[in-house]
């Protein structure tokens, strides 16, 4: 279901959909927490060690990934106009699985 690398992309800004914001919003203060520096970490470097960063298959138009938050949770995400990360969903690794 992933391919782990995701091809050189690069990651210099991010834009929270609302179903991202709201999902962010639910979680406890903790992994509110995780989240937030696990796109920091991003932001520094494009493929930073430890965030299993992946691209989903079957996602071409547009190109979907993911990073792991904790081991239950990943973020799930597209890139738009060039290197935003347009953030989808946090949520379950089950729940991104089956609608990123």
């Amino acid at each position: 279901m992933t391919m782990i690398g995701a091809g050189g992309v690069t990651i210099t800004a991010v834009a929270p959909s609302k179903r991202y914001a709201r999902e962010y919003r639910k979680l406890p203060a903790e992994l509110q927490a995780r989240v937030d520096e696990k796109i920091q970490d991003l932001l520094k470097n494009p493929r930073p060690p430890g965030l299993g960063f992946e691209k989903l298959k079957g996602y071409a138009d547009p190109n979907v990934y993911s990073i792991h938050i904790t081991g239950n949770y990943k973020l799930s995400f597209e890139v738009i106009e060039g290197s935003v990360a347009f953030l989808r969903r946090v949520a379950t690794h089950d729940e991104i699985d089956r609608a990123p």
